[in-house]
């Protein structure tokens, strides 16, 4: 038979994987002085996230005319985080101090905490995904990320029982599941 629905289902360990059960640590660069706020905040703020995804990318050679398909280096996609915002910015204003810090708006210089990646203005991101018990399933750890693009926030009269959220775009170095 093509279709059993009970092989479906004692298939499908834990009845599937949920998208909702997960939170965000990030820790903000010491210079951004609101970071220390920032970061107990966007575990609860960060609304929405992904798990990083990674490309292998191929090394092609040819002989005799036929292309020999070889792997080539992992790369990593951006990865961004959908943030609620509140009514002191706490957040926004420590990526706006975060994103400043690497290169000032009015200057065009980057502060001098900045101007390493590891401790400087890159720091690490850790993804833990839970299963419905509570129990945790997966974790990735970002190495080395930092803001790349703060999007804006709109604003509409119209936009009636709404609460403000903006996106961050992060670039990392790697990412990779401290567990395995």
């Amino acid at each position: 038979m093509a279709f059993n629905v009970t092989n479906f289902r004692t298939g499908l360990i834990g009845d599937g994987a949920r998208p909702n059960l997960f939170d965000i640590q990030l820790q903000f660069p010491n210079y951004a002085a609101l970071g220390s706020l920032a970061s107990a905040a966007i575990n609860i703020q960060g609304k929405a996230a992904q798990m990083p995804g990674a490309t292998i990318g191929m090394a092609p050679l040819y002989y005799f005319g036929r292309e020999v398909k070889l792997a080539g280096n992992r790369t990593w996609q951006d990865w961004t985080v959908q943030v609620i915002n509140d009514e002191p910015f706490v957040i926004r204003n420590a990526f706006e101090q975060w994103i400043n810090g690497i290169n000032d708006p009015v200057n065009n210089v980057r502060d001098p905490a900045a101007t390493i990646i590891d401790g400087g203005y890159g720091t690490d991101a850790l993804i833990t995904h839970y299963g419905k018990t509570g129990d945790v399933i997966k974790v990735y750890n970002l190495v080395g990320m930092f803001p790349i693009d703060v999007a804006p926030i709109e604003l509409d009269w119209g936009a009636n029982d709404q609460i403000e959220e903006f996106v961050v775009t992060f670039a990392f170095q790697y990412g990779y599941d401290p567990t395995l």
